[in-house]
C-alpha cells in the first residue's frame, strides 16, 4: 500500500526548485513545481529565461521577488493542491514588504486564465505552457502595473534552442522534451487542450542537448513527451501535416524507434529511458531497438486505463484489450525481462461490475511492476465532462480503487521477488531515505535497489546481488563496479 500510495502522491507533489545562484543575479525566483516529469522539465525551462533576466532561484517563499507555480489539470486534487498553494502565496504577499509578484504557469493557467486574473484575482501573470519565451515581456507588463497572460499554444516545437537549467539536479539523471502536446483525444483527458496538438523536435538539437549533459557527466537521460511513441520529425510543424509533406521529407523522417537509436549509439555509456508510450502508437520497432541496445532500459509506462473494451470505446483510447494484451504478449517476446507499469482508472462514467473485473483480470494477465491509479474525476471541458454523467457513487468509486491498488501491491511483489538472487547492475542515484549509510538507485527495470555504500560514490553503476524485497524495494549487496563505468 505505502508504494502504491507514494507513487500517486508523487505524481502530484509539489516541489520547490533550486538552482545553483549567480553573483550578478539580483532577483530571486520561488517556483513550484506539480505533476508530471514534463511540467518539471518545463520548469527548467523556464529558470534558464529567467536566468537570463537576473533571477537566482530560491527555496524561502518569502525572500522571492517572483513567485510561479507550474500547474497540472490532470486530475482534481492536483489543481486543489495548487488553489491551496496559491493562497499561502497571497497570504506571504499580503505580509511581506517585498513587491513580490505571484505567476501560474502550465496547463492550469491555459485552462483557468479568466478566473485567476478577472474574477479571483489572484495572481499576476498566467503564462500557458508554449508562452514561457514571452516571460521577460509579461513580466515588464506587470511591473508596470498591468495583468499579463500568454497561452497562445504553438504549432511548432517551442523550446529546441533553450539549454534548461537543471532544478533540484543529483547530478546523475536528467530529462530531455522531444515532443509537445497530444493528438489521441481521450474523452477524460484535458491535455490536448492544455497543451496542444503533437509536433516533434528537430533531433539534432535533441542530441546537442544530450551532448551537453553527458559533457557535465550525467548518467542516464529519459526522453519526454505526452507521447514519444508518436515522435516523428520531418522537418517541423503539426504531425497531422506529414501527409502533406513532400516526398523526400518522408523518406528522410525520423521516428521514435530511429531516434531511440540513434541516442544510444551515439552515447552507448549513457542509459536511456523513455516516458509516457501510448499503446496504439507504440511499434514493434521500438522493441527491438530496445533490445538491440544494453543501454536503453528495459521498462515502459504503458497506460491501458480499463480492462473493459466498453470503458475503452466510451474513453476513445483507440485500442481494444485484445490488441492491448497482443501488444504486452508481444514486448515479452521480445525482451523476457521487461518491465511494465500502468495508468488505471477506475468508476469512469457507465463502469459496472463486470467492467470493473475485467480491468482486474487484465492485470492478473499482465501483472504490472507497479501502477498510478485514480479514481475517476470529471475534468471541465473534456468530451466525458461535456457529455457523460459521472455517475459512479463515490463510495463504489473508493471500493473499486483500493481493490486495483491491492491487486497491484500483489504483483508488485510477485515482481520484486524475481529478481531474487540476481547480480542486476544498478545506477548510484542518491542515499536513502531511511538509511543514510545506503545507496539508493535504480536497476534497468526502474526498480529501486538499496545497498551498503563502502567505496562506491554517486553516479557509479555498481553490480549489486539481490537479497531481500519488498514490494517497493530491492535490498542487496554490490559486489563490483559494472562494466559501463
Amino acid at each position: 500500500m505505502e508504494h502504491v500510495e507514494k507513487i500517486i502522491d508523487d505524481k502530484i507533489q509539489g516541489k520547490a526548485l533550486v538552482t545553483e545562484n549567480k553573483k550578478d543575479n539580483t532577483k530571486k525566483l520561488f517556483i513550484e513545481s506539480y505533476g508530471c516529469q514534463m511540467n518539471m522539465n518545463d520548469s527548467e525551462i523556464v529558470a534558464a529565461i529567467l536566468d537570463k533576466e537576473g533571477y537566482n532561484t530560491t527555496q524561502v517563499l518569502e525572500e522571492a521577488d517572483l513567485v510561479l507555480v507550474n500547474t497540472c489539470s490532470i486530475r482534481e486534487k492536483a489543481e486543489t493542491s495548487v488553489r491551496k498553494r496559491l493562497q499561502k502565496y497571497n497570504r506571504v504577499k499580503k505580509e511581506s514588504n517585498k513587491k513580490m509578484k505571484v505567476g501560474v504557469l502550465g496547463c492550469m493557467a491555459e485552462r483557468l486564465k479568466e478566473k485567476f486574473l478577472e474574477e479571483e484575482k489572484i495572481v499576476d501573470l498566467v503564462v500557458g505552457p508554449d508562452a514561457y519565451k514571452d516571460l521577460p515581456n509579461l513580466l515588464e507588463e506587470v511591473y508596470e502595473g498591468r495583468d499579463a497572460v500568454n497561452v497562445i499554444l504553438s504549432k511548432e516545437e517551442t523550446y529546441g534552442d533553450i539549454s534548461p537549467v537543471r532544478l533540484n539536479s543529483n547530478g546523475v539523471s536528467a530529462f530531455v522534451s522531444i515532443t509537445r502536446g497530444c493528438d489521441n483525444m481521450c474523452t477524460f483527458c484535458v491535455v490536448p487542450f492544455t497543451r496542444g496538438r503533437e509536433r516533434s523536435r528537430d533531433p539534432k538539437s535533441i542530441l546537442e542537448e544530450i551532448q551537453s549533459m553527458v559533457d557535465k557527466d550525467f548518467k542516464e537521460i529519459t526522453l519526454l513527451g505526452q507521447n514519444v511513441d508518436s515522435f516523428l520529425w520531418f522537418g517541423g510543424g503539426l504531425k497531422k501535416d506529414f501527409k502533406k509533406a513532400t516526398e523526400m521529407a518522408q523518406a528522410t523522417a525520423v521516428d521514435f524507434s530511429q531516434l531511440l537509436d540513434m541516442c544510444a549509439t551515439k552515447f552507448p555509456k549513457t542509459r536511456f529511458r523513455f516516458s509516457t508510450s501510448n499503446p496504439q502508437d507504440m511499434s514493434l520497432d521500438v522493441i527491438h531497438t530496445m533490445a538491440k541496445h544494453k543501454n536503453i532500459c528495459k521498462y515502459i509506462h504503458l497506460p491501458v486505463q480499463s480492462g473493459s473494451n466498453a470503458m475503452l470505446n466510451a474513453m476513445n483510447r483507440q485500442h481494444t484489450r485484445e490488441e492491448y494484451m497482443e501488444l504486452v504478449d508481444n514486448i515479452f517476446k521480445i525482451i523476457p525481462e521487461m518491465s511494465l507499469s500502468q495508468d488505471m482508472i477506475v468508476g469512469f462514467c457507465g463502469e459496472t461490475e463486470q467492467d470493473h473485473q475485467d480491468t482486474l483480470a487484465l492485470m492478473e494477465y499482465v501483472k504490472y511492476d507497479f501502477g498510478f491509479m485514480f479514481a475517476y474525476s470529471e475534468r471541465p471541458g473534456t468530451l466525458a465532462g461535456k457529455k457523460m454523467d459521472d455517475d459512479i457513487p463515490h463510495a463504489v468509486k473508493k471500493r473499486r480503487l483500493q481493490e486495483v491498488i491491492d491487486l497491484q501491491q500483489k504483483h508488485a511483489l510477485y515482481r520484486t521477488q524475481q529478481h531474487l538472487g540476481k547480480t542486476e547492475e544498478v545506477l548510484i542515484e542518491g542515499t536513502s531515505k531511511k538509511n543514510p549509510n545506503e545507496w539508493k538507485g535504480r536497476n534497468t527495470q526502474n526498480t529501486v535497489i538499496v545497498f551498503p555504500k563502502k567505496h562506491y560514490k554517486l553516479g557509479d553503476f555498481v553490480n549489486v546481488k539481490v537479497e531481500d524485497c519488498t514490494s517497493a524495494t530491492l535490498k542487496g549487496t554490490a559486489v563490483g563496479y559494472s562494466d559501463n563505468n
